[in-house]
C-alpha cells in the first residue's frame, strides 16, 4: 500500500527579494530533504478587518486542509497591513492544521525568528569595542513592525551595557528602502549632531544613508563607519561593500519545515526558536573580509622555524572557520577537509587539494556561501604552512606551494566570476523572456488569445506544467479550468467545475512523484479577483512575480472586451428592426461583390455565398494575378445589417486594391495595412466598433500558399491521404485595434498535385440543430474527405448540403470556398 506523500504550504507576500528568494530556497531545500511536497502562495496583501480579525476572502484561505497538511507562513513579509493581531487571526484561521511563523512572534503558533536584538547589539559591539566609535547614530525601520523594534532594542541596549547615553537626535526611521534611508541620514544631519558611526536596521536603508553622506563630503569609512543588517545581494557589490549582520534566511526556512514535520506527526515545538546571526566585516567599517595574519595568533615555533601543519592543526582550522561566513549548518567539517587534503598534498599526492578545493567550491556555491571569501583561506595558509624542516629541498618545496596557492587563488576567482556571471545570465535571460511575453499579454482581448499565448510564452519561461481556472460563481466557491500544460504542451481542459480549495482540477496535483510549484492569483488589483494559477516552481522567481501582474491584467482585458460586445450585441437587438430593413440593402452589396468568374491558373475553383435572414458581413474574393498566381480572401464583420455590409465593402475594395498594385505583397502587410484603414473609417466615419475576421492567401503557380490574418482554420485536404489537415490562423481581428502590425505574421503549406483546399466561413461550422449541437470542424472535415475526389462543385455542394440539412434555418451567412489544385504539366 502506497502512502500518500504530505504536502507543505509556505505562504509569502512575493517570491522576488533577496529575502523572499533566500526563504524560499530553504524551504525548497528542506521540502526535497524530507520528501515532501511544496506549495508555495503568494501575490496578495493580508488586510485585518477589525482586531483579532481577518478578511477570509483572501486567497491564501484556497489553501487549506483540502490540499495541505500544514503551512509555513513568512509573517514578517505578510504583517505589514495585519499587525500582530490580524497575524495571530490569520494563522488561527487554519486550524486545525499545524502552522509555523516565519520572522515574527505570534502567540499560540510556534514562531522562528532571529535573534533580531542581537544582532544590532553586534553591530555596535563591534564599532565600539574593535573600532572606537562613541557617537553612534540608527536608523530604524518602521513603528510597530515587530523585527524593526527588536532591533532598535538592541542598539539601545549595546549602549546602555556600555554606559554610553542615547542621543534621540542620533535615531531617526525608515521604511526598509534606499530612498527613505537617504532621509532618515538627511534629518540627522540636519540636527547638526555629531556621530562616528551609523548604524541601520537593514541593509537598504544603510545604502542609502552612505549616499547621503557622500554627498556631505563624509567619507566611508575614514570619516563615519557604516553597518547594515540582513547581508542582501547588493551589500556586496557596493563601493565601498557594506559591513552587515547576515541572516541565516535558508537555515530559518529548513528550520521552519522541520518544525511542521514534527507537528504534523504529533510532536510539540517551541513556541518561539531564535537563531543566531553572524557579523560580516567589509569595507565600509574599515575592516574588508578577514585574511592571512588577522584571523589567528601566529603559531608557536620552535628555533625561530615555523611549526609543521599537524602541530599547529587545531589552531588553523578555527583560524579557517573564521575566515569565512557560512550558513549555520552548512559545509559542516569543511576546514578539517581541506586541512586534510592539504596534508595529503604535502605527502606526495598531488593534485588532492585542488580537487578538494574545487568539491568545497561547489558546495558552498550550492549553500549560497559568497566564495571570494576563500581568498582570505589561501593568504592564511600561505602565511601558515611552509616546507618541512626535514625536507631535504626546502627550496624546491617552497616552490611548488607557492604555485599551488597561486593555482587556488586561480580556481577560487574562476568560481566566482562564474557565480555571478551565472545569476547575472538568468535574470537577463528572464528579463528578455519576460519582456517578449508582456508584449503579447499587453495585446490580448479575449480568453482564447490568452490561451494562445500562454500556450507559446510559457514554455520558453521555462514551464512545463500549469494549470490556470477561473471562478466559476460570484462567491468563488468553484472554478473552471482555463488553460492547461503539461510536459511543456498544452492539453484539453476537462469541461468540470471543481471547488476552488482545490486549486487545480482533478488529478492535476495528485502524483506519485515529489511535487514543487507555485500558486499565484490571477487578479486586478487587490479588489478583483478571477482565479488561481499553479505553476511549476523551477522558473526564475522574477517570472512569477511579472506573470501574476500580466495574467490578471489579461483576463481583466478579456472581461472588458467582452462587455463592449455585449453593449454592441444590446445595441443591435434594440434596433433590429433598422437592421431587417437594412439587411436588403446589405444582401444586395454582399451578393452584388461576389465574383461572378473565379479563375486562377492551376486552380479549380467553385464558391458560394448564402445570407442569413438577417444579413451579416461575409466577404470572399478571388483575385487572379500575372504569372499564374493569384489572391484567395475569406472573412466575416461581426454583427449584422447594413454597417455589416458596408464594412465588408471597405474590406472587398481595398484588398482588391492593394493586392492588384503589388500582387508579390506579403499578406501580413497588406492586411495591416487595411487595418489601419478600416480601423480609421469604423472609428470615425461611420462611428461604430464593429471588427472582422479576414485571412488573405497569396497563391503561387508552383503550390506555395503564403497567409495571414485571423479567421477558421484553413482546411487542406490531401490527395495522397485523402485525409484533411486543419492549419490554424494565429492573427488578431481587423478594426479591434488601431495597429496589428506587430502581432500578424506570415505563413505558408505548400499544396501537392490534387489536394482540395476549403474555405469557409463560421456560418457552416457554426450552424446549429435541433438539439443545439454545433456542426463543427470535424463533422466539416469528414464531409470533405467523403467526397475527395468528386469536382469542386460537388464538393461545395455536399457541403453546403450537409450544413442546412443539419440546421435548416441557419441565422448566418454561408460562405464556402472549394479549390483543387493542378501542378504544372
Amino acid at each position: 500500500m502506497t502512502t500518500k506523500r504530505r504536502t507543505v504550504a509556505f505562504l509569502i507576500n512575493n517570491v522576488v527579494g533577496d529575502y523572499q528568494s533566500e526563504l524560499r530556497a530553504g524551504v525548497e531545500r528542506a521540502a526535497e530533504a524530507h520528501d515532501v511536497n511544496l506549495l508555495t502562495a503568494f501575490g496578495e496583501p493580508i488586510t485585518a478587518r477589525g482586531p483579532g480579525e481577518v478578511d477570509r476572502s483572501s486567497f491564501y484561505h484556497l489553501v487549506g486542509a483540502g490540499r495541505v497538511d500544514g503551512l509555513i507562513v513568512a509573517s514578517s513579509t505578510l504583517c505589514y497591513l495585519a499587525g500582530v493581531e490580524g497575524m495571530q487571526a490569520f494563522c488561527a484561521s487554519f486550524a486545525p492544521l499545524p502552522v509555523c511563523s516565519i520572522g515574527m512572534a505570534i502567540p499560540g503558533v510556534p514562531s522562528l525568528m532571529i535573534d533580531n536584538a542581537l544582532g544590532t547589539e553586534i553591530s555596535v559591539a563591534h564599532m565600539v569595542d574593535d573600532h572606537g566609535c562613541r557617537r553612534i547614530a540608527y536608523i530604524g525601520g518602521p513603528v510597530g513592525h515587530e523585527e524593526a523594534e527588536l532591533r532598535a532594542g538592541g542598539y539601545r541596549s549595546a549602549l546602555a551595557a556600555r554606559s554610553m547615553p542615547h542621543d534621540p537626535r542620533l535615531f531617526a526611521r525608515g521604511a526598509f528602502t534606499i530612498p527613505t534611508g537617504r532621509d532618515a541620514m538627511r534629518a540627522i544631519l540636519d540636527r547638526g549632531v555629531d556621530f562616528d558611526a551609523v548604524v541601520s536596521a537593514n541593509d537598504r536603508m544603510a545604502l542609502g544613508a552612505i549616499e547621503v553622506l557622500k554627498e556631505e563630503g563624509r567619507r566611508i569609512p575614514e570619516d563615519v563607519i557604516v553597518c547594515g543588517f540582513d547581508d542582501a545581494g547588493i551589500a556586496r557589490f557596493t563601493k565601498p561593500s557594506l559591513t552587515t549582520v547576515r541572516q541565516p534566511v535558508k537555515r530559518l526556512g529548513g528550520l521552519a519545515v522541520n518544525a511542521v514535520l514534527r507537528m504534523m506527526d504529533g510532536e510539540a515545538a517551541p513556541a518561539l526558536q531564535l537563531v543566531r546571526v553572524e557579523l560580516t566585516r567589509r569595507e565600509s567599517c574599515g575592516c574588508g573580509y578577514h585574511s592571512g595574519e588577522s584571523l589567528a595568533p601566529p603559531p608557536p615555533s620552535a628555533r625561530g622555524r615555523p611549526l609543521p601543519l599537524a602541530d599547529q592543526r587545531v589552531l588553523l582550522e578555527r583560524a579557517l572557520m573564521r575566515a569565512v561566513v557560512v550558513p549555520s549548518g552548512a559545509l559542516d567539517g569543511w576546514a578539517g577537509d581541506l586541512l586534510a587534503a592539504l596534508e595529503a598534498e604535502l605527502a606526495g599526492l598531488k593534485g588532492r587539494f585542488l580537487r578538494a578545493l574545487q568539491d568545497l567550491l561547489d558546495e558552498a556555491r550550492r549553500e549560497g556561501v559568497l566564495l571570494d571569501q576563500f581568498q582570505g583561506v589561501i593568504s592564511l595558509l600561505r602565511a601558515r604552512v611552509h616546507p618541512p624542516p626535514e625536507d631535504g629541498d626546502e627550496a624546491a618545496m617552497a616552490d611548488a606551494l607557492e604555485q599551488l596557492w597561486h593555482a587556488s587563488r586561480i580556481l577560487i576567482g574562476s568560481a566566482s566570476v562564474h557565480v555571478e556571471g551565472q545569476q547575472r545570465l538568468n535574470v537577463e535571460l528572464a528579463a528578455l523572456d519576460v519582456t517578449y511575453g508582456a508584449r503579447g499579454f499587453a495585446a490580448c482581448l479575449s480568453l482564447p488569445v490568452l490561451k494562445g499565448l500562454l500556450a507559446s510564452e510559457l514554455p520558453r519561461m521555462q514551464f512545463s506544467r500549469v494549470a490556470v481556472s477561473l471562478y466559476d460563481d460570484a462567491q468563488r466557491a468553484t472554478m473552471r479550468p482555463l488553460f492547461l500544460m503539461e510536459h511543456g504542451r498544452e492539453v484539453e481542459v476537462p469541461p468540470v467545475s471543481f471547488p476552488s480549495q482545490r486549486l487545480a482540477p482533478p488529478g492535476f496535483l495528485e502524483s506519485a512523484e515529489r511535487r514543487s510549484v507555485v500558486v499565484l492569483p490571477v487578479a486586478f488589483g487587490d479588489v478583483e479577483k478571477f482565479g488561481v494559477a499553479v505553476l511549476d516552481a523551477q522558473a526564475n522567481e522574477m517570472i512569477y512575480d511579472v506573470l501574476r501582474l500580466h495574467l490578471g491584467s489579461a483576463v481583466k482585458a478579456a472581461s472588458l472586451h467582452r462587455q463592449v460586445v455585449r453593449e454592441v450585441e444590446l445595441r443591435e437587438r434594440l434596433e433590429q428592426e433598422r437592421v431587417r430593413q437594412e439587411s436588403r440593402v446589405a444582401a444586395r452589396i454582399q451578393t452584388t461583390l461576389v465574383p461572378k468568374r473565379l479563375s486562377i491558373e492551376g486552380l479549380d475553383l467553385s464558391a458560394i455565398m448564402k445570407p442569413a435572414a438577417e444579413v451579416g458581413g461575409d466577404y470572399y474574393d478571388v483575385i487572379p494575378t500575372p504569372g499564374g498566381g493569384g489572391w484567395l480572401g475569406i472573412g466575416d464583420v461581426a454583427g449584422h445589417g447594413l454597417a455589416a455590409g458596408l464594412i465588408m465593402l471597405m474590406i472587398q475594395s481595398m484588398v482588391s486594391a492593394l493586392t492588384c498594385n503589388d500582387p508579390a505583397a506579403s499578406p501580413a502587410r497588406v492586411i495591416a495595412a487595411l487595418n489601419r484603414a478600416i480601423y480609421k473609417n469604423v472609428r470615425d466615419r461611420l462611428d461604430r466598433d464593429e471588427h472582422a475576421t479576414l485571412l488573405l492567401l497569396r497563391y503561387e503557380r508552383g503550390g506555395r500558399v503564403t497567409f495571414a490574418g485571423a479567421h477558421d482554420d484553413v482546411i487542406v485536404c490531401s490527395a495522397r491521404t485523402r485525409r484533411c489537415a486543419c492549419i490554424p490562423s494565429s492573427g488578431v481581428w481587423i478594426g479591434a485595434l488601431p495597429e496589428i502590425g506587430g502581432m500578424t505574421r506570415d505563413a505558408e503549406f505548400v499544396l501537392e498535385d490534387g489536394d482540395v483546399l476549403v474555405l469557409y466561413s463560421d456560418g457552416v461550422t457554426e450552424a446549429r440543430s435541433a438539439q443545439n449541437e454545433q456542426f463543427g470542424l470535424e463533422r466539416l472535415c469528414a464531409v470533405i474527405e467523403a467526397v475527395q475526389a468528386s469536382p469542386v462543385s460537388a464538393i461545395r455542394d455536399r457541403i453546403l448540403e450537409e450544413v442546412e440539412g443539419w440546421c435548416p434555418s441557419p441565422d448566418d451567412d454561408i460562405t464556402i470556398v472549394v479549390a483543387r489544385y493542378r501542378a504544372p504539366g
